[in-house]
């Protein structure tokens, strides 16, 4: 079930959404057993900060070539407030994902999901208003504490809040800093870390990220939507 996006009056409000949402969020799955196309989602900003490119690539996920993409380029929808940045770039993104031929299967987000301090982020919300399953991986934490995981690759460790385990940080390249991974909708922490692992064949970051970083990019060089 699907919920339609509603857009914040206030930061008041965009907190009541989060409370009021973070029930819809399934953290067990059951998560797409084989996808056949995986999204990745990012969003640049140009320098003047009043200008933003929402990126969705989507891929092969047995191969990794992009099969589909699609990029809006607009303005920030919000204010920049810790904690609320999905409010800024949702319209955006959700604009990109109505532009795709290929429905994926799974949404792996540049950001987070339970992982965050209302357990609301970016990839819960996203999931909750398109109902696909969705991954938030962060290049860094907004939340919690950790003791660092082995150096090998796949090596993990618990992201704890309090006594509450919300991700965790993962080892995808041998001697690389970790990313944190968390559920964001429809899947379970395990099956998260695997798909996740199977997005990083070569780089610290998934493919989704990277393809999509690289469209959003693109996007605001050239100054308008280039698909």
């Amino acid at each position: 079930m699907t919920v339609p996006y509603r857009p914040p009056a206030d930061v008041a409000e965009a907190r009541r959404v989060q409370e009021e949402l973070r029930s819809r969020v399934e953290l067990a799955g059951p998560g797409p057993s084989a996808p056949t196309a995986v999204a990745g989602l990012d969003v640049a900003y140009a320098e003047s900060g009043d200008r933003l490119a929402a990126a969705v690539t989507v891929l092969d996920a047995v191969g990794l070539d992009v099969v589909d993409e699609a990029v809006h380029v607009g303005r920030p929808a919000f204010p920049y407030v810790p904690g609320l940045f999905a409010f800024r770039e949702m319209p955006a993104l959700l604009a990109a994902l109505d532009k795709l031929t290929v429905r994926p299967d799974l949404l792996v987000c540049d950001g987070h999901g339970v992982a965050h301090p209302r357990r609301f982020g970016l990839a819960c919300h996203l999931g909750v208003v398109t109902g696909l399953p969705a991954i938030g991986v962060g290049k860094t934490p907004l939340v919690g504490s950790w003791e660092q995981p082995g150096p090998r690759r796949g090596d993990w460790a618990e992201l704890r809040d309090g006594d509450e385990v919300v991700g965790r940080v993962l080892r995808t390249r041998d001697g690389t800093r970790p990313v944190f991974v968390s559920v964001g909708h429809r899947i379970g922490l395990d099956e998260a870390v695997e798909r996740v692992l199977a997005l990083t064949p070569r780089y610290r970051l998934p493919e989704t990220t990277r393809t999509a970083d690289r469209l959003c990019r693109r996007a605001l060089v050239v100054g308008g939507d280039p698909v």
